[in-house]
């Protein structure tokens, strides 16, 4: 427990058996189930703010526990646009499968091993939103799974939509819905996997035509508006609110230490803007041409340098 007390203060008497001890403690694991299977995603993470995440963990002991703890909160944290903190979350779980799977040889085992594939549809879509680097294992198992598949979702475009929408349907777990269905009115009624899926959509249009201005951004140092509409074939205004928008929504909260739903505030993406002359979205008709001029784009790219010496180690050892 995160709290560091002694439980068995509280427990009681049956509390204090082995049996109702850990029979509580991998309820709170069902209840994590559950809320995310419900769509309450901020509930679900609230749930596990007593228990630990890490390789000490009383979960990490039995394998199917360990793989839905972090399959259901990684999940949530995808929902909730928390990109970074989901694919932490899911290349954990992948790198501890691909390592131990030659030592584990049960039933169990094989089953869970049959999901890994929603795994890695679930890490390909959180990479497509926010590129980063990941372990040779996972990076080497998802060119091999996906190929061309994984260019297009990392390409986006109107052609990666469909893509988008299989792999979300591949990997999602199976909504159920807090309501009873209606059976006088069926049409009224909805199915929970189309509604989450209805919303994911959304953000995957909302972040549509984020690599095509970034290929383009990262050309240039100072750049008018104008000219990159003209590039993207979009109205100057829309591309300005979409610019906005877009760089409120890379300012996400990354955790590193206490409750789930906790952290700070970080800049996710590996490109950085400022827009000069916002002042124009008000119209004017005797607007001077000085503050028509103010509409540029001013760049800086911000890379994070690799980590030679952590590539020198796992090299050597397959050298050796």
């Amino acid at each position: 427990m995160k709290r560091g007390e002694d439980a068995n203060q509280y427990a009681g008497e049956y509390g204090s058996r082995p049996l109702y001890k850990m029979l509580g403690y991998f309820s709170i694991i069902g209840l994590l189930r559950v809320h995310c299977l419900l769509g309450d995603f901020s509930l679900a993470l609230k749930t596990l703010d007593d228990i630990e995440l890490n390789k000490k963990a009383m979960f990490a002991r039995v394998m199917a526990a360990h793989f839905t703890t972090y399959y259901y909160v990684g999940f949530s944290y995808m929902m909730m646009r928390r990109y970074a903190d989901a694919i932490r979350m899911f290349s954990h779980i992948l790198v501890y499968v691909s390592r131990t799977k030659n030592f584990q040889k049960n039933a169990q085992y094989d089953s869970i091993t049959k999901k890994n594939d929603q795994m890695y549809a679930l890490i390909a879509i959180c990479v497509a939103f926010q590129p980063t680097r990941l372990d040779d294992t996972i990076h080497t198992a998802l060119r091999e799974k996906y190929g061309e598949q994984f260019n297009r979702l990392q390409r986006g475009g109107p052609d990666a939509l469909p893509l988008f929408e299989e792999l979300f349907r591949t990997a999602c777990p199976k909504f159920i819905s807090p309501t009873p269905p209606d059976f006088d009115n069926p049409e009224v009624n909805i199915d929970p996997v189309e509604h989450h899926l209805r919303i994911f959509m959304d953000e995957v249009k909302n972040n549509m035509m984020s690599p095509t201005v970034k290929s383009y951004l990262k050309l240039y140092t100072t750049m008018d508006l104008k000219k990159l509409a003209g590039f993207l074939e979009v109205d100057p205004e829309k591309l300005r609110c979409w610019l906005l928008v877009n760089k409120q929504r890379n300012r996400q909260i990354r955790w590193s230490e206490g409750g789930l739903l906790e952290g700070d505030i970080v800049h996710s993406s590996d490109l950085d803007y400022a827009m000069e002359g916002v002042s124009s979205l008000v119209p004017h008709p005797n607007r001077c041409e000085s503050n028509k001029r103010q509409d540029l784009i001013h760049v800086s790219e911000a890379k994070v340098g690799r980590r030679l010496v952590d590539w020198y180690l796992r090299n050597l050892a397959r050298t050796y």
